[in-house]
């Protein structure tokens, strides 16, 4: 038999070989791919039908997809012919340098488990965090994605969200809508708060309890400062608002009660100061 020959005997059995391992890997990938998509389908069924909380059925939907699909590779790699011992301890010493390579993903990981399980806010919830408002879109394994009041989509890091100081405001169901009203010195305070609350009480979405109250806050410079202090459910906020500041404008001038604002004086030519 000469060289020849014996060379491309060899090459025939390496590409017998591996072509099988190739294509073994290739049916894992196909069969792995759809057991992992069916397991997951079953599992938010299981989820749904449990009540979770909707964050967390897709915070564990995400983990259980990332933490399957790592297993698939393995036994990808496995069948290959790749030392998963090896490979394992190829991942161990890779493990240290990621991790420091990585150490604000990984603190942004632990965010997200630390969210789920002291669950500060949910899907839906209107809050304030890291200096931004919106209502929660989306809690993921690394971010919580918000959908701010001018409908941007707002990304945070698990990591700073779980740290901060966030203000939910939809927990409580309600919501006091601090409002200050000034009008001039020499209006009469007590018609000045009848007038104030008055506009408090038609106001359709302003609560009853909480009863609404307005009292004098300051004395400022120009003007004597009104708090007016209505109450609302959390969805109402913006439209109560709105309404009592319009309506408010629209009442003090029907009573004859001055709002004050800077004026300026013409003087004319010549004329002393």
């Amino acid at each position: 038999m000469n060289l020849e020959s014996i060379e491309t005997e060899r090459l025939v059995v390496l590409a017998t070989e591996y072509g099988m391992k190739i294509i073994g890997a290739i049916i894992i990938w196909i069969v792995g791919a759809w057991v992992i998509k069916k397991i997951l389908q079953a599992s938010r069924r299981v989820m749904a039908k449990s009540n979770y909380d909707v964050s967390l059925q897709k915070f564990l939907i995400n983990l259980l997809n990332w933490s399957l699909k790592a297993l698939l590779i393995i036994t990808l790699l496995g069948t290959l012919g790749v030392s998963t011992t090896s490979f394992a301890a190829v991942i161990a010493a890779a493990g240290l340098a990621i991790g420091l390579a990585l150490q604000g993903s990984l603190g942004n990981f632990a965010g997200g488990v630390l969210i789920m399980i002291f669950k500060p806010f949910k899907i839906g919830d209107l809050i304030e965090a890291q200096g931004e408002l919106g209502t929660v879109k989306q809690i993921e394994i690394f971010t919580t994605k918000l959908i701010g009041l001018s409908n941007k989509e707002i990304i945070i890091p698990n990591g700073a969200l779980s740290n901060g100081n966030i203000i939910n405001y939809t927990t409580e169901g309600t919501r006091r809508v601090d409002l200050v009203f000034g009008v001039g010195y020499e209006s009469d305070i007590k018609k000045t708060k009848e007038v104030l609350m008055t506009v408090l009480k038609q106001t359709p979405k302003v609560l009853e309890t909480p009863e609404p109250t307005v009292n004098v806050l300051e004395l400022a410079d120009s003007s004597v400062n009104f708090a007016v202090r209505p109450w609302c459910k959390s969805e109402d906020y913006w439209a109560v608002y709105f309404e009592i500041t319009e309506s408010v404008k629209e009442a003090l001038d029907a009573a004859g009660i001055e709002i004050p604002y800077p004026h300026q004086v013409e003087v004319k030519k010549g004329a002393k100061i």
